[in-house]
């Protein structure tokens, strides 16, 4: 598992809760990439925002090869993370929650490497501190 400098353990055990199940787990990491999907799209457009998952998802794979199957069916539109929730419920929330915190980080190291860490921050900002009433219960009515 990554080292998480970066505060995304505190958000995602925020956003999923203590003891969560796999459902759980799965429906917030779908919420949480729409969050950035929506976050990003008008600034990078859907495709720049699809590349950044790919690579994030590709830069995963090693440790954890329970996400090929959503970097295989990776789309340029937010239907791609239907995949991810898919590899996801099939594992268990300990495997799944590691793969989503390593899939996270990949993802802030890119995007900090690319744009820098403080420009990152004020685009993202709303993401990682999102309360957690109703994050999946909007994503799920």
């Amino acid at each position: 598992m990554p080292t998480d400098d970066y505060g995304i353990a505190a958000m995602l055990a925020r956003r999923v809760g203590e003891g969560a199940d796999i459902g759980k787990v799965a429906a917030v990491a779908v919420v949480v990439w729409r969050d950035l999907d929506n976050a990003l799209s008008p600034i990078i457009g859907d495709a720049g925002v699809a590349a950044l998952y790919r690579r994030s998802l590709y830069s995963s794979l090693a440790d954890h090869s329970c996400l090929a199957v959503a970097y295989k069916n990776i789309t340029h539109d937010s239907e791609g993370f239907a995949e991810l929730e898919t590899a996801l419920l099939q594992q268990t929330p300990e495997v799944a929650s590691a793969a989503l915190l390593a899939l996270l980080t990949a993802f802030h190291e890119l995007l900090t490497f690319l744009i820098g860490g403080s420009l990152f921050e004020r685009l993202l900002r709303s993401v990682w501190n999102k309360p957690t009433n109703g994050d999946v219960t909007e994503e799920s009515e």
